[in-house]
């Protein structure tokens, strides 16, 4: 690990500040000279490995009793940026209302890294592609741009089939993020400016021509909460997630699925997927092939079909097509017999 310096912030704003002062034009998020500390389960680890390198370090962990806060009002839950991903998973309230929201927290990683993980810092965890992680490895575009991607041709089992480029095929990780997006989650952003809010949908960008740039969220700005909206599919939800060991591990697929039921027909449906694509990902075409209609295995496997037709696999992961499709609609099945 190279040297850095160490900060602790005093409130958000002078954390924010701390940051922005050493923001260079032209950065992304994850290559400014100045990164955030909360849990530290994603940046130790890469700074261990030498993929990420800052020269400054701002431990956020002092404000983390004006963030971790979480409510319900109006009809809005608001889940504060520095919660650790243990106290949303256990939180009673979330396991009756808003399900999808405590498994997906359940199903990730082990114990000890959630009592740790802050949910701000589980959504912008980078990517497991070892070619990534690997700095012996030269050609990958999400950590040197231009040299090329490694997992191409290479051992590509557990990348991604949907929203890959030709530039890069790394598979987002996590497994809260695909709630949000099911959920339709706002986020709240203090940076330099002040404070914004933007569709979580909005948040992570598909690689494109530059895989290196993950996110829209600025050099030195701060994720401080998401708010949720309530709605009838709240509690018909669920996260479905298949791993090669069910103890930890990150997805081989996984859905998150919310639904609306009234009269046996699909009055609104929600379904994110992850695992198999670059970014948390919503299933738009997919939901609209189920409304109107009653919820059985036909209608479950066409919204399968109709969420993986532009799946671009490689062949290492061409499996993943046929086992998003039965994870989708086994989750959709699950979700529809709930008894709420």
């Amino acid at each position: 690990m190279r040297p850095f310096r160490y900060q602790r912030a005093r409130d958000a704003g002078d954390a924010v500040g701390s940051a922005a002062s050493l923001v260079r034009a032209g950065l992304s998020a994850v290559e400014a000279p100045t990164q955030f500390l909360a849990g530290g389960t994603t940046l130790i680890d890469l700074m261990k490995l030498d993929v990420m390198h800052p020269g400054k370090l701002i431990d956020i962990k002092p404000i983390a009793r004006r963030h971790s806060e979480i409510e319900f009002k109006n009809g809005t839950l608001r889940l504060g940026g520095l919660v650790r991903m243990s106290d949303a998973a256990d939180h009673p309230m979330l396991k009756r209302e808003f399900p999808v929201i405590a498994q997906s927290l359940e199903y990730a990683a082990s114990p000890q890294l959630r009592h740790m993980a802050t949910l701000a810092g589980n959504v912008l965890q980078r990517t497991r592609c070892h070619y990534f992680r690997d700095v012996s490895w030269k050609s990958c575009n999400k950590r040197k741009p231009g040299s090329g991607c490694a997992a191409m041709d290479g051992v590509n089992r557990r990348h991604a089939v949907l929203g890959v480029s030709e530039h890069c095929i790394a598979a987002y990780p996590g497994d809260f993020a695909q709630a949000l997006i099911a959920l339709d989650a706002v986020v709240e952003i203090l940076g330099a400016s002040g404070a914004m809010m933007i569709p979580f949908a909005q948040l992570h960008r598909e690689p494109g021509t530059a895989p290196d740039i993950e996110t829209r969220l600025a050099p030195g700005a701060l994720i401080t909460a998401f708010m949720i909206p309530a709605g009838p599919w709240t509690r018909r939800s669920l996260y479905l997630k298949i791993r090669d060991r069910e103890s930890f591990d990150f997805a081989l697929a996984s859905a998150a699925v919310a639904l609306q039921i009234e009269d046996g027909a699909v009055v609104a449906a929600r379904i994110a997927l992850g695992g198999v694509a670059t970014v948390p990902w919503r299933a738009h075409d997919a939901e609209a092939v189920l409304i109107g209609r009653p919820l059985d295995r036909n209608q479950a496997y066409e919204a399968a079909r109709v969420a993986f037709a532009p799946a671009n696999p490689r062949a290492g992961n061409r499996y993943k097509v046929e086992l998003g499709k039965r994870t989708l609609a086994r989750a959709l099945l699950a979700a529809a017999a709930l008894e709420i």
